[in-house]
């Protein structure tokens, strides 16, 4: 059974811990994880959760309590993940863009790194030659995910060594004696449609006999979750009997079992997340009806940054006949969370549940405006844990330094 918490639950957290805030659901990131084991159950499957979806230390120890391993993007991350207990074999970080001495810090602490670019690829052969097994972030030049800024694997992105730039890469091996010990890819987030993930697997199918050191090959992740009520996600179950059709043909034509690894970030913990607000005032414009929340694009910036949707509960007044609302926030900017929505009818103090808001939601939030950021609450096994405080005034001065002027 799917799990969930109730707007009874949820009205008693706000009421605890004010608003707003961010409540987290453990037994939702357990089940969202076994949902992954049953579907690959046929592969030699390892799953890294994408912790720059949500990096609070208690999620991450929990997500480590359950199995799951960690992929970082960060070397902050990567120091995020040992800090939560994680083993440095269970960690992996897929790094982009960045200063080789991140690089040379993952090393010093012995993850797993995948390299994304030819320049640092070469760093790396210079100074590690065969003494330390990296993997390589291939580009497949494949259109994929919700939206062009949520798409990494098309032509024009930055992300990754362009598969057509292969004779490159191989001269840096043969050159720098490199221990390439996996290959990786990832096309985007959103990706519904199975066959994506399919294609990138039939360019590991011919990419293999190059790199005879190969351990590991890394879809990378981005499933679809459903965030509308109609909506359907990515077809895990359907993706894994492919995958392991795929890994069976590999196994068949080269003579190495090889691991199949996956990067799944929202796929865990967005729906474990509700965020909740208080509705400040109610304001008639025209044929237009405002809710105006305590919250704005500084707490949960999605529907602003990507057009993305999250469902909204009236969770005070649930079953009240619905109206035609604009859902928006308090910040000094245009922060519309949602335009003409059909919800129950709201009053001046109703609390409104956004669904979905595990993933990007704080992670990606700000002090912009001077406001305070949320607190975190983590419900495991029916009770409520404070795992993030809400800011306080202190905390808006804490990195300034003031000089006489």
């Amino acid at each position: 059974m799917s799990q969930s918490l109730s707007n009874e639950q949820l009205i008693d957290i706000a009421n605890e811990f004010g608003t707003p805030v961010y409540v987290y659901h453990a037994e939702k990131i357990t089940e969202q994880f076994q949902k992954l084991q049953e579907a690959f159950k046929a592969s030699n499957a390892r799953f890294f959760y994408a912790s720059k979806a949500l990096t609070n230390i208690n999620i991450l120890k929990h997500i480590r309590s359950i199995g799951c391993d960690v992929d970082c993007s960060s070397i902050n991350e990567v120091k995020m993940a040992v800090h939560a207990g994680f083993e440095r074999q269970n960690i992996l970080y897929t790094s982009n863009g960045i200063a080789f001495s991140e690089i040379e810090e993952a090393v010093a602490l012995g993850v797993n790194i995948n390299i994304d670019s030819l320049s640092n690829l070469e760093k790396f052969g210079k100074k590690y030659g065969h003494s330390y097994p990296v993997g390589i972030r291939l580009r497949p030049n494949i259109m994929a995910g919700g939206n062009l800024k949520i798409s990494t694997g098309h032509e024009k992105s930055k992300f990754g060594i362009p598969v057509d730039q292969l004779e490159k890469i191989l001269e840096l091996v043969e050159q720098h004696n490199l221990f390439i010990c996996g290959l990786h890819v990832h096309t985007g987030s959103e990706i519904k449609d199975v066959s994506v993930f399919m294609k990138v697997a039939e360019i590991f199918f011919d990419l293999v006999p190059h790199f005879p050191e190969l351990a590991y090959l890394d879809l990378g992740g981005g499933f679809k979750v459903p965030y509308k009520e109609e909506e359907e996600g990515t077809n895990v179950p359907l993706l894994g009997e492919e995958v392991a059709k795929f890994m069976q043909k590999v196994k068949e034509t080269y003579p190495h079992d090889f691991e199949v690894w996956f990067e799944p970030g929202k796929f865990i913990v967005s729906e474990c997340c509700y965020f909740i607000t208080q509705v400040n005032v109610i304001k008639q414009s025209g044929s237009t009806t405002f809710a105006g929340v305590n919250s704005g694009f500084n707490h949960l910036i999605r529907p602003m940054f990507y057009e993305s949707y999250h469902r909204i509960i009236n969770i005070s007044n649930p079953d009240a006949p619905k109206h035609t609302y604009t859902v928006t926030g308090n910040i000094c900017e245009t922060d519309t969370f949602a335009a003409d929505r059909q919800i129950a009818e709201i009053h001046e103090g109703d609390l409104l549940a956004f669904y979905n808001a595990g993933a990007y939601g704080y992670e990606m939030g700000s002090n912009y405006n001077s406001r305070f950021k949320p607190a975190q609450v983590l419900v495991i096994k029916e009770k409520p844990h404070l795992i993030g405080r809400r800011d306080v005034w202190e905390d808006l001065l804490r990195n300034q330094v003031e000089i006489s002027l």
